[in-house]
């Protein structure tokens, strides 16, 4: 059978329902082949405050708007933003609004798309 080869979520948002009033949920749905998924739930006004990994990694805001720092620069995103990270690059997130993010960490960097 070949739906032991792949995983399909229908809906990475349902992955967690609701949001917690002050708080950020994660939820880890996928580890293999060198890839973490990771589904963040933010309350408005919640922060994951400024820190590194070791590890590449590309974010998605799958629902609502952000202020994401990277390195010096700050832009405010919203539902659709697609930003790809380095290892160690020094990056922050604030929930401007309730906010649902996708998190995929690389064991390689070669695993991510180039910078263009």
């Amino acid at each position: 059978m070949t739906k032991d080869i792949y995983t399909i979520i229908p809906n990475v948002q349902n992955l967690v329902e609701e949001i917690q009033t002050d708080s950020i949920t994660s939820r880890s749905f996928y580890k293999g082949d060198g890839i973490n998924a990771i589904l963040f739930a933010f309350d408005a006004g919640q922060e994951l405050s400024e820190h590194t990994s070791s590890k590449a990694a590309i974010l998605q805001i799958v629902n609502g708007d952000a202020t994401i720092t990277l390195g010096n620069d700050t832009h405010k995103v919203s539902t659709g933003a697609w930003i790809q990270m380095p290892p160690h690059l020094k990056h922050s997130v604030y929930a401007d609004t309730s906010l649902k993010m996708l998190l995929l960490m690389f064991d390689s960097e070669k695993a991510i798309p180039e910078s263009k």
